[in-house]
């Protein structure tokens, strides 16, 4: 099923801070460096439209369902960033508020609907995230860089 939507925009990554669900390991004390301007910047590149629209192409999600998460402002809570003590590209995505019930937005729908955003939400993340890393690749192929620390200018000891 294809969306008859608007793209929204992509989402600030400026002002975040530590991740959700993130533990600094002892050996990576000094490496807190997430990357997100990089990310962000490939995010208004393209990234996100390209994601967005491919995701829009198969999700259960339908024109009012989607409005609504763009009303909740959850396509811009979505946090993309490098993972220093994995040395991979990470995304957390929202989920629907717990008020989900109170908010006209969602007011109307059922915990099944609520349960199928989520789900939903997270299958956009992973499709924007496999966006980014094909952005990711291209800049190692024009930089000779590898899948590390490295790709971001920095180069490790």
């Amino acid at each position: 099923m294809s969306l008859d939507v608007d793209l929204p925009e992509p989402p600030d990554l400026s002002n975040r801070g530590m991740p959700r669900e993130f533990e600094w390991l002892e050996e990576t004390s000094g490496s807190e460096e997430f990357h997100r301007e990089a990310l962000e910047d490939w995010l208004q590149d393209g990234a996100w439209k390209e994601g967005f629209n491919e995701w829009a192409e198969y999700t259960d999600l339908d024109e009012k369902q989607v409005r609504a998460v763009d009303d909740l402002g959850l396509f811009q809570a979505f946090d993309f960033y490098w993972d220093p003590t994995d040395d991979r590209l990470r995304y957390d995505a929202p989920s629907v508020p717990d008020d989900w019930r109170e908010r006209d937005a969602t007011e109307s729908f059922d915990s099944s609907t609520v349960s199928m955003i989520d789900a939903e939400l997270q299958n956009l993340g992973r499709t924007v995230q496999e966006m980014l890393e094909d952005y990711l690749e291209r800049s190692e192929e024009a930089s000779d860089y590898v899948w590390s620390e490295e790709t971001f200018g920095q180069s490790r000891e």
